[in-house]
């Protein structure tokens, strides 16, 4: 028998005959995984089933390579905590649609589990100039976990480490508003806060789910020939409002 227990973040539901579910779960220790729950449509574990909820998981199986079965305990219900806040809400679909579709199945990816907690963490506080940034730096952290790291250290083409205000969307790289100004058409705009940790100021967020959204679509989702996901459109549709 194969058992394990971990910590996770509910990523996805599905009904599964008559009365079960299959769950993915984004785990500390032991990456994105699958399960099947007994009673899982039921009224009890549908308050538990909820996706951006935090649960205590056993898995158990007789073979490693089969689906197994989950027994899941509610650590925190971060779902309920935002199901009365557009914005927040999407943002939680957002962050989970995107985890469940680009993370390979059961391989250990602590990073991303770790700042996905930050972000539901941030994302409590009810202030946009924190959960939002929590939530770009999320996606910055799970590029650069899946091979995709944004270098936005000093500009590329001087190594002036000031007034950094592009982004390359080839390479990936930061660039200064002097040195790529007559280029700017080209580039990506690259928001305040993501230079030398400054305060969010009008607009930033707007841009920052932009210069990252740029690169999910092209590094990641065009690789599985996918378009991104409607909740992170909508997310990205809601930003430009504030």
């Amino acid at each position: 028998m194969e058992i394990w227990e971990d910590t996770a973040i509910i990523l996805a539901v599905r009904a599964h005959g008559e009365n079960g579910a299959i769950v993915t779960l984004l785990t500390e220790n032991h990456g994105k995984y699958s399960g099947y729950v007994h009673g899982g449509q039921s009224s009890r574990l549908r308050a538990i089933l909820q996706i951006g909820n935090i649960v205590a998981a056993e898995w158990k199986s007789r073979i490693n390579d089969s689906l197994g079965q989950y027994k899941l305990e509610l650590i925190k219900s971060s779902a309920a905590a935002v199901l009365s806040d557009k914005i927040r809400l999407q943002a939680l679909q957002s962050a989970c649609i995107i985890a469940n579709l680009t993370l390979a199945d059961r391989e250990i990816c602590v990073a991303v589990f770790s700042g996905f907690i930050a972000f539901l963490e941030n994302l409590e506080l009810c202030d946009d100039d924190i959960w939002f940034p929590s939530y770009i730096y999320w996606e910055i952290g799970l590029l650069r976990e899946l091979g995709f790291g944004l270098d936005l250290t000093c500009c590329a083409l001087t190594g002036e480490v000031d007034n950094l205000a592009y982004v390359s969307p080839k390479t990936g790289r930061a660039a200064s508003f002097d040195a790529a100004y007559q280029y700017r058409e080209k580039l990506l705009e690259l928001p305040n806060f993501l230079v030398n940790n400054n305060k969010v100021a009008k607009g930033d967020i707007s841009k920052g789910l932009k210069l990252t959204g740029y690169f999910l679509q092209k590094k990641l989702f065009e690789q599985i020939h996918k378009e991104l996901p409607k909740a992170r459109l909508r997310l990205e549709q809601l930003a430009e409002q504030l």
